[in-house]
């Protein structure tokens, strides 16, 4: 059998069997000329007689290899559990244990298996490859890393370790390098389509998008049907601006049944950020069924503007992020005009501030929902602007819509900050590092240093900045009282003691221009849809102005601009 002469093999075996029918060596071999031959059923029959005459953990992994086979993988399960019972320091079958809950999708288990093989065999190449990939799947980047590592010390030049590696350094947000492996992986295995995906999504967070289309083209001509390929292409066309190839590509994924709800939340906010919002909303509900979507599974039924209200109880319920409930609290009045009765749930840290809305009957944070008083219908806040068919000429623009903040409270800010003898400048230079865009929408405070230098005061209302900041705001005059800043109540005060915000695209930039302070936001080159295109005002708040990177994608020139308008308001102050 070895020297690939089956036919004489089987001879042979059978003169064996001739003399003794239960030797169960034989019968072992003759499974396994079967499973060589693809006969699986006949190589079951024959490796369960061997198994009954002697059931060794050899047989019981061939047994467990020919129903992985024929798919029948927890039956396989249960050879390789006996098998490993039998023999517990045989790193290669606790291996091919995890191999079968990998395809039994228990892959909690499959770990386990793989790293027990480690225990047994630290260097063992496949172990380190398939743990590395699912501490990466379990979000446990750092130590998936490692392990990838030492991986590719022990097996250098592994295409599958690579791709891991690569699709491991991507979600660390070491681009650089993730594109480094994938083309490592490539120059391997051109012809794997997750290979050249992978680095055509890493480009694309390097923000070089035209590089990025032609490795999902090279992905899309070995699989033409990869939704999660078509997907980020559109992502790429988005951040190009080329949105008419959006609209195109998104029909024809649709007509060949290749959408899903990521492909109508992507093409939605190409429609949104254009100005369409008729044809935007819709598809904005996709993000519900998204992985990320945190909004309750309600039994009652959903509310999006279809019947009369009056008279019923609906939840009104946070969906996304702290600024999407900031800007779309707006809506609550109005239901509240149509006669029904409004509970909203909201994030913790909003409870306070958001309890005094014109319109809300209670307001609970979101770890209630599932003990709040009965409701009849639902509704995910931001899902209000279609419920309300909202057009560019229809939106609810008029500010402040957020209850004033407590006297109390703002005097408490305003003898804090002392004598407002200066222009009092707010100051907020990144959002939350785990949002999709940061990488574009989030700037440094090394690069606020080109306005700091203005005759101003200004106010930091960065909560949780990120250890370089932090070490640089200490070496700055900007007043930091936010270990004051609790809640949006505090947050809120402080704002209304200022004569403008400046910020990036996070929550704050909500608040205070819900609140009707004048605001100037810093936005990317592609920006969130709300922001529109080609525009430096906002028509969902009147306050705010719009400062935009040009092509060149970075904050300089918008910074730039925003010291001279500063320089201006200063002047006009003084005056």
């Amino acid at each position: 059998m070895q020297a690939g002469r089956q036919l004489e093999a089987q001879l042979c075996c059978r003169q064996a069997l001739a003399a003794d029918a239960d030797h169960a060596d034989t019968l072992h071999l003759m499974g396994l000329l079967s499973l060589h031959a693809k006969q699986y059923d006949h190589a079951v029959e024959w490796i369960a007689r061997a198994i009954r005459q002697d059931p060794r953990p050899e047989y019981l992994a061939s047994l467990g290899t020919t129903l992985q086979q024929q798919e029948r993988y927890a039956e396989a399960l249960k050879a390789f559990d006996k098998a490993v019972q039998l023999r517990p320091d045989d790193a290669e079958l606790w291996r091919q244990l995890g191999d079968i809950l990998v395809q039994l999708a228990r892959f909690d288990q499959a770990l386990l298996s793989y790293q027990h093989v480690l225990k047994l065999d630290p260097d063992h190449p496949d172990a380190l490859y398939k743990s590395g990939a699912l501490l990466n799947q379990f979000g446990r980047h750092a130590e998936a890393i490692a392990q990838l590592d030492l991986g590719d010390k022990v097996l250098p030049n592994h295409a599958p370790t690579l791709q891991a590696r690569a699709r491991t350094l991507y979600n660390l947000k070491r681009f650089e390098e993730s594109l480094a492996e994938g083309k490592r992986a490539y120059q391997l295995d051109p012809g794997n389509a997750d290979t050249c995906n992978n680095i055509g999504a890493a480009l694309r967070l390097l923000g070089r998008d035209q590089e990025a289309l032609g490795w999902f083209d090279k992905a899309l001509d070995l699989r033409p049907d990869s939704t999660e390929t078509l997907n980020n292409k559109i992502i790429s066309l988005y951040c190009l601006h080329r949105f008419d190839e959006i609209f195109v590509l998104h029909d024809r994924m649709k007509s060949l049944g290749l959408n899903n709800a990521a492909t109508e939340w992507n093409a939605s906010l190409a429609y949104l950020l254009t100005g369409n919002l008729e044809a935007g909303w819709p598809g904005h509900e996709a993000r519900l069924q998204l992985p990320s979507s945190f909004y309750p599974k309600f039994r009652e039924p959903i509310w999006l503007g279809e019947q009369g209200i009056e008279g019923k109880t609906i939840l009104i319920a946070a969906d996304e992020g702290l600024g999407d409930t900031i800007q779309f609290v707006r809506y609550v009045p109005m239901l509240a005009k149509r006669g029904a009765r409004v509970v909203l749930a909201v994030q913790p840290s909003l409870q306070r501030l958001l309890s005094g809305l014109s319109g809300v009957s209670q307001c609970v944070p979101m770890s209630a929902v599932s003990t709040m008083p009965a409701f009849e219908r639902h509704c995910p806040v931001s899902s209000l602007p279609l419920a309300f068919a909202t057009r560019l000429d229809t939106i609810p623009s008029a500010t402040p819509y957020l209850p004033s903040p407590a006297p109390s409270l703002v005097q408490a800010w305003e003898d804090r900050l002392g004598p407002h003898a200066k222009l009092r400048v707010g100051l907020v230079w990144s959002g939350s590092p785990t949002h999709a865009n940061d990488v574009n929408r989030s700037t440094s405070l090394r690069s606020l240093s080109r306005i700091l230098d203005v005759d101003a005061t200004f106010i930091s209302l960065q909560t949780d900045p990120r250890p370089a900041d932090r070490a640089q705001l200490e070496q700055t005059r900007i007043v930091d009282l936010t270990a004051h800043l609790t809640d949006f109540a505090e947050t809120a005060a402080l704002v209304s003691c200022l004569d403008v915000v400046i910020t990036v695209d996070t929550s704050v930039a909500h608040l205070a221009a819900a609140l009707g302070r004048p605001t100037w936001i810093l936005l990317p080159w592609t920006p969130d849809y709300r922001w529109l295109l080609d525009r430096d005002d906002s028509p969902w708040y009147p306050t705010m102005r719009l400062f935009r990177q040009t092509e060149t994608r970075d904050y300089t020139s918008v910074l730039d601009r925003v010291r001279s308008e500063l320089l201006a308001l200063i002047s006009a102050h003084g005056a």
